[in-house]
């Protein structure tokens, strides 16, 4: 080999080391550079090459950085770096901002970067990233890479803003304020503009907490968080139940169940006259509507109630064993619809309390719907929900010339072990069949072979109900942050929490255990009945 090749192969490795970097995938050449390196040492002529290819120029498709900094984003309090694994890029801008026009920083080796086929410009090209945006590097030789651009704002939950006129406070359980609600739904649900509203207090034991609860409602029937449209709207405040759960993974049960109708829910952040008041769960309210409890013209929603939470409007009657609360629809005391009701659910427990209860025909099973009676049980003595038992929330359905039925499902806040009396904290014991009714049926076998047939059904869905449990977790995982730093109630005693933890996912592990512990003992003690 004469010297002017071995000063040609000296040159190239020469270039080709100073060109390689760690981060490129290949190596780049200029074939220009090496012919003119080599014409200056040999003195030769081009000719000398002329039979060389050029090798090909070859380009990358890695995203290297994401990122939308202060400098470009004035809304931003900080610089935010979003962290890229494989094709996903996540990342969370922790204040409730705008997100509709961000303009975004990035590193790549391609030729270029669109979206949507339009290239952006580092630094310089604004998005709406309300939605995973598609960002796709692109090299001159037709590879492409696509990268999924997942920013959270705030909480990743919709946002409702509540303004009451001339800001007045919510703080009447009795007295309406007016004013205007608006719906930033984010990804998951559909955008509201200001519309007019009016809210008050609500709740019983839960209007003493300092997050109060609240009842809205429209003029006209309104969709709110993809929930059918309808004029009232709940917003449940949790404040008991640090999990913020309990009462969505009871509807979760309900809505896998016979029951005819179990309230859909949806979490939401809530804004007060421009102040973070944090995490609600909305609800439907359990009234008469196509939407919700469908009675007609003529049915009945009724109410197991206490005599100190009556209004001073409502119309009730006793029987042996309740008060018995008529919801819906507004009667006069007395009329001939009151009796109607009256008698049905008198003549119920009369039967169910004589000789001849467990008659297929005379007995309790002629007023009674018991699919609806046996899984509204199942699933309140699963939970071992406080109010289930004789106190409040335990609502019936009667048609007219129909069976009575149990439910809708409500007031979950105080059940899975979330109270410190009457051993509800406890995930062993019955508590619902000591209801009366139920005790006096649970004294037919039929009724308790019936149970435990369908606690299978339940037993069988447990999985699905431990996933939910995880997957609403994982939904709020930035929300419970937000609302405790707001409310303070992680690590300290709440009425009336049997038990402290110092974490919000020790508090949903102590959920689960307590759930599945809860299982397991019913099986054995429902199959002892037999």
């Amino acid at each position: 080999m004469n010297r002017f090749k071995l000063l040609y192969i000296n040159q190239v490795d020469c270039l080709v080391s100073t060109l390689i970097h760690k981060t490129m995938k290949t190596i780049l050449f200029s074939l220009m550079l090496l012919n003119m390196l080599f014409l200056t040492a040999c003195g030769g002529s081009s000719e000398t090459t002329a039979d060389i290819e050029p090798p090909p120029i070859i380009e990358g498709t890695n995203l290297s950085q994401f990122a939308f900094l202060k400098e470009n984003n004035s809304d931003l309090d900080n610089d935010i770096y979003l962290d890229i694994n494989e094709n996903a890029v996540t990342g969370r801008v922790t204040t409730n901002i705008k997100v509709d026009s961000l303009i975004a920083t990035f590193n790549h080796d391609g030729a270029e970067i669109t979206v949507n086929d339009t290239v952006q410009n580092n630094n310089s090209t604004a998005n709406d990233f309300t939605d995973i945006v598609t960002y796709t590097i692109k090299t001159n030789n037709g590879s492409q890479e696509s990268y999924q651009i997942d920013l959270t704002k705030f909480t990743g939950l919709p946002i409702i803003y509540l303004s009451t006129d001339n800001k007045a406070a919510i703080d009447s359980k009795d007295d309406y304020v007016e004013g205007d609600v608006v719906i930033d739904g984010g990804r998951y649900a559909e955008n509201l503009p200001s519309t007019w509203m009016k809210i008050r207090g609500r709740g019983n034991s839960t209007w003493g907490h300092p997050k109060k609860p609240f009842q809205m409602k429209f003029d006209d029937k309104t969709e709110f968080l993809g929930m059918p449209a309808d004029k009232k709207w709940l917003f449940l405040a949790e404040y008991s139940d640090k999990t913020l759960l309990r009462n969505t993974i009871a509807f979760e049960m309900g809505h896998i169940s016979q029951l005819d109708w179990t309230p859909q829910s949806a979490f939401a952040e809530v804004y007060i006259n421009d102040e973070y008041n944090g995490t609600y769960n909305i609800t439907q309210k359990v009234e008469e509507s196509n939407n919700r409890v469908a009675l007609g013209d003529t049915g009945y929603l009724l109410e197991i109630d206490q005599f100190d939470r009556l209004d001073a409007d409502d119309v009730y009657f006793n029987t042996g064993n309740f008060l018995i609360n008529i919801k819906e629809p507004d009667l006069d005391l007395g009329s001939a619809e009151y009796h109607y009701v009256k008698d049905l659910l008198n003549e119920f427990e009369t039967v169910l309390h004589s000789n001849q209860f467990t008659d297929p025909v005379a007995g309790y099973a002629k007023y009674i719907d018991i699919d609806s009676f046996i899984d509204w049980y199942l699933i309140s003595e699963i939970t071992k929900n406080v109010d289930s038992k004789f106190f409040s929330s335990i609502y019936l359905n009667v048609m007219p010339g129909e069976k009575i039925k149990m439910g809708p499902l409500w007031d979950f806040d105080l059940s899975f072990g979330n109270v410190d009396y009457a051993d509800s904290q406890y995930a062993v014991g019955f508590w619902v069949k000591e209801h009366p009714w139920y005790a006096r049926l649970f004294q037919d076998p039929a009724f308790v072979t019936k149970i435990n047939e369908r606690f299978d059904y339940f037993r069988n869905n447990q999985n699905y109900i431990l996933d939910k449990i995880e997957q609403q977790a994982e939904a709020l995982k930035w929300a419970q942050q937000e609302n405790d730093n707001k409310w303070q109630t992680i690590g300290m005693y709440v009425w009336p929490n049997p038990v402290v933890f110092g974490s919000y996912d020790e508090e949903v592990a102590h959920l689960k255990d307590w759930y599945t512990r809860r299982m397991n003992w019913l099986e054995t003690a429902f199959y002892n009945l037999k």
